[in-house]
């Protein structure tokens, strides 16, 4: 007997069976097979997702690249995996079932839910989509946002919606995580139930590589009446906003700080350096109104500025040179100094670092390109540190928990994948010699699995594709610099917020997404759109936040704000960043430290390379020149810190030293010891010593074997060993 074709074999089968296709709702691998797969955790990353796959079946992680795990399903060993004939008898749903062998164990039940979709679609041949079969457009979870009670229950609800307009409930088939188990858990059905402490939570739902949240609010026991909100001083629109946070969440801000506080701190954060006494005794005199604005105008107008400014970017932007080579990254940093010098329109130094071409030996920003020579790298990069978003997860699948995929991260590559370069190419570590970079009109960048030839498309923007004589980096600049774009101005402000309250609106200060969403909505777009419609002026901003209420707040918490880490209500101490520690301890001694390349006198903050040796530095967290950039700083205090201030040899030197501050005072025959005294505090802390504090100072003086210089010697010394010299309040 001939053997029928498998179209009517299979046509037999299902009739047979009672099972006719026309009597049954069509099924889609991609939006029907692939959801259970993705909720039975096939596709994670401890299972068949891993990157050498389970038992020789590998899936994409996350399900980004349905083609590939449908052939690995379908076609893959001979379609071993699937039993046209005998649905049920499939090794797919015989292994999930736990009916026969498998490491995963049982994935789904036998007759349920999932094991009849599976059935179901094996009966109709197994298709990878339907004809004419819409897309995938967003997800959307309800309820969005709510203020609950602590111990409650709320179940959410998760809808997808496709491109022809139709909508389905996919909350049995989403993946649900906590952000903060503590605030509340949620089980893989979608119940919330919110734990026994105040504050707010987001709950992150995923549903085939799309993403959205729900935030939940537990607010404090104590509710306070609104009233006392309505009475707290507002200096400008950042306290509305902070404020109307506050209220939500049943925090009280702190008071403000002192004017001795507010000197320190603002001279630290605007331009690294302590205030001199002189300064400080001046400014504690005035009693005029508005003193911290003219301060604040005062301060931005130091040369300190430039230099305090250009090494927080240098850490961001600046490679290394012993692989680029000494001179371009002398002359990035030159660049980024005279750019902070000349307060040059945040969104202009961006775009002339964007579409850098010419001599790396006479054009700093040629450095960066010099340094990320792949489009892939300048694309992560440029993403990363201008608009705060990650890409690096979608270079090789779909991020795990945000909507970027791998054509995201090639489409941004894309704009720089006709740049073209001459000359020396990177001999680490030497480099010497020069390389010319130019946008060269022809080259592009190509999809690694599926091979594509990729249009430029920048993160949740238009396709651009190639104009002929036109630079599509100048076209990526222009989209960021528009007043619309969702990331360019939003990404910074953040990052300046950070410098001076000690933590991000959104934190990680460069990890923007939906599902980390911002701690105060409403304050990011705000700063963002003042700061676009300044022009993109650095000092505006910065002069914006130090003028705030919120900036000003205390570091002694209240009974309302003691807990509170993410909201503003008050001031948290940071330590100094290296650089500008040691130009305070250059300060309080008289004496500098002498960089190799570098002129005497100079100040740390004037240091173009990380390789110039400084064990002060390295102990205090300068970023290791090895690394790739961003380097972000790591904030926290470490024994190492403690143990160099308290038996460094250098510093017992410069306190000695004939030259030094110390010395000079102790000389100064007009000085008492309780006006040595202050001096010396005005020059450690900016402020004047307390009544306690003067007492315990003067003992220096009158320990037996004591002499003036020795004592003032050890008061410096212990005044530099404590939290408020290294910490700024």
């Amino acid at each position: 007997m001939p053997r029928l074709p498998p179209a009517i074999t299979l046509w037999l089968t299902l009739s047979l069976t009672g099972h006719a296709l026309a009597e049954e709702k069509p099924v889609s691998f991609i939006h029907d097979i692939m959801p259970r797969l993705m909720k039975a955790g096939c596709a994670g990353g401890n299972c068949h997702a891993k990157p050498e796959g389970q038992n020789n079946f590998k899936l994409s992680v996350f399900g980004y690249d349905p083609a590939h795990d449908y052939h690995e399903i379908v076609r893959d060993a001979r379609g071993r995996r699937v039993f046209m004939a005998a649905p049920e008898e499939s090794l797919l749903l015989r292994k999930a079932a736990g009916q026969m062998p498998h490491e995963g164990g049982a994935r789904i039940e036998k007759g349920g839910p999932a094991w009849n979709l599976l059935v179901t679609w094996i009966k109709q041949g197994a298709p990878f989509a339907l004809e004419g079969e819409p897309s995938l457009t967003h997800v959307s979870v309800q309820p969005r946002e709510g203020s609950y009670a602590k111990g409650a229950a709320q179940q959410l609800t998760v809808t997808a919606s496709y491109s022809d307009g139709a909508t389905r409930d996919v909350t049995s088939l989403t993946d649900y995580l906590s952000q903060d188990k503590e605030l509340a858990e949620v089980d893989e059905q979608g119940l919330v139930k919110t734990g026994q402490i105040s504050g707010e939570g987001v709950i992150v739902v995923r549903f085939m590589g799309h993403v959205d949240v729900a935030r939940f609010t537990l607010p404090s026991d104590k509710k306070l009446p609104a009233e006392i909100y309505a009475e707290l001083p507002v200096n400008n629109e950042i306290d509305r906003l902070v404020h109307a946070r506050h209220e939500k969440l049943g925090l009280l801000p702190s008071g403000l700080c002192t004017d001795e506080e507010f000197l320190r701190r603002a001279s630290l954060d605007l331009i690294g350096k302590l205030p001199s006494a002189e300064l400080a005794r001046r400014y504690l005199a005035d009693t005029r109104p508005g003193k911290r604005a003219r301060l604040v105008d005062e301060l931005l107008e130091d040369p300190n500025y430039a230099d305090h400014w250009a090494v927080k970017w240098g850490d961001l932007i600046r490679p290394n040179p012993s692989r680029v080579g000494v001179k371009p990254v002398y002359l990035l940093d030159s660049w980024l100094r005279e750019s902070f010098r000349q307060n040059k329109p945040y969104d202009r130094m961006i775009a002339e670092l964007l579409t850098a071409q010419g001599s790396s030996h006479q054009h700093g920003p040629v450095a960066v390109f010099r340094d990320k020579r792949d489009p892939a790298d300048m694309g992560a990069f440029v993403s990363q540190i201008f608009l705060g978003v990650r890409l690096d997860c979608a270079k090789c699948h779909h991020h795990p928990s945000e909507k970027w995929t791998q054509d995201d991260y090639y489409q941004l590559a894309a704009f720089f994948g006709r740049m073209k370069r001459r000359g020396q190419a990177i001999s680490a570590p030497i480099s010497g010699e020069v390389e010319y970079w130019w946008h060269g009109g022809t080259g592009s960048v190509t999809h690694p699995v599926t091979e594509a030839v990729m249009t430029p498309k920048p993160p949740d923007g238009p396709e651009m594709p190639y104009v002929e004589g036109q630079d599509p980096r100048a076209r990526l600049a222009d989209w960021m610099r528009a007043s619309d774009n969702p990331f360019f101005a939003k990404a910074l402000v953040n990052r300046i917020w950070s410098d001076f309250l000690g933590r991000g609106i959104v934190e990680p200060v460069d990890d923007f997404r939906v599902s980390n969403p911002p701690s105060n909505p409403a304050l990011l777009d705000w700063l963002a759109a003042d700061f676009i419609s300044s022009g993109y002026d650095l000092k505006h901003l910065m002069r914006t936040i130090a003028a705030s209420r919120t900036y000003q707040l205390s570091v002694e918490p209240n009974e309302h704000n003691l807990a509170d880490t993410r909201n503003f209500a008050r001031a948290h101490k940071r330590r100094l960043s290296a650089e500008v520690l040691l130009d305070a301890v250059g300060d309080l001694t008289g004496i500098r430290d002498t960089f190799q390349g570098l002129p005497p006198n100079s100040r740390a903050v004037q240091t173009w390379n990380h390789k110039l040796s400084s064990e002060f530095l390295d102990a205090f967290g300068r970023p290791n020149a090895s690394q790739e950039c961003p380097c972000e700083r790591e904030r926290k205090s470490s024994v190492v810190q403690a143990l160099h201030l308290m038996n460094s040899d250098s510093l017992q030197n410069k306190l000695a030293s004939e030259k030094g501050r110390v010395t000079a005072l102790v000389k100064d025959a007009s000085l008492s010891e309780p006006k040595l005294v202050t001096e010396i505090y005005l020059a450690a802390y900016n402020r004047l010593p307390e009544a306690g504090e003067m007492q315990a100072a003067l003992r220096f003086f009158s320990t037996p074997g004591a002499t003036r210089q020795t004592a003032a010697e050890d008061l410096a010394w212990a005044l530099i060993n404590s939290a408020e010299f290294v910490f700024n309040h």
